[in-house]
């Protein structure tokens, strides 16, 4: 009997190689977004919002959102950015990708989403985060919601002070800040 045990934990251990050789956070990866107000790390839903998470994740490979700004700061409601640069002129985005509002996530205080025309699959690049818990956005029987990726696990402060920036209307963007917030990078975080 004693010389099974040596092999019972030896197959345990080769049993659970394949799951201690994934990365931790393979379902959650994080993200840093680098701004001239500070940074802001956050927790993408992988699994729950796969299309939305794969989307904004190509873009921060290509490094699109270096340059860009926070377009839009509505005081307690939301801070948008990821489309514009410092000028507020769009920059060019792939294609629309399907709207994921009904994963079951929520648009609280802190969370991310796609942000979107009147069109319900018209997100691309642009983003949002809640400033408050705005379950307005979310999917209702009869209407598509904003599609919630993922959620502010360090830096809400920073989110904070943004949202609370003086704004003023430029270039068709009724809500620009007036001071702006560049983005400078948003970088993959590897496994915590």
């Amino acid at each position: 009997m004693q010389g099974t045990r040596p092999i019972a934990i030896g197959l345990l251990a080769i049993l659970c190689l394949p799951v201690l050789a994934q990365p931790a956070d393979a379902a959650e990866p994080q993200v840093r977004i680098e701004t001239s107000a500070g940074n802001i790390t956050i927790r993408l839903e992988a699994e729950r919002a796969p299309l939305s998470v794969k989307n904004f994740l190509s873009y921060v490979e290509e490094g699109f959102y270096e340059g860009t700004v926070f377009h839009r700061v509505v005081t307690g409601f939301i801070i948008q950015g990821g489309g514009f640069n410092q000028e507020l002129e769009a920059k060019p985005a792939h294609p629309p990708i399907a709207n994921e509002s009904g994963n079951g996530l929520s648009n609280h205080r802190g969370t991310i989403a796609m942000a979107r025309t009147s069109e319900p699959h018209s997100a691309d690049a642009q983003f949002y985060i809640n400033l408050a818990d705005n379950v307005t956005l979310d999917p209702k029987p009869t209407r598509w919601g904003y599609a919630v990726f993922g959620e502010v696990i360090e830096g809400m402060e920073v989110v904070d002070e943004i949202g609370h920036r003086a704004t003023s209307a430029r270039k068709d963007q009724p809500d620009a800040p007036v001071q702006p917030v560049l983005i400078n990078k948003v970088v993959l975080l590897a496994a915590p």
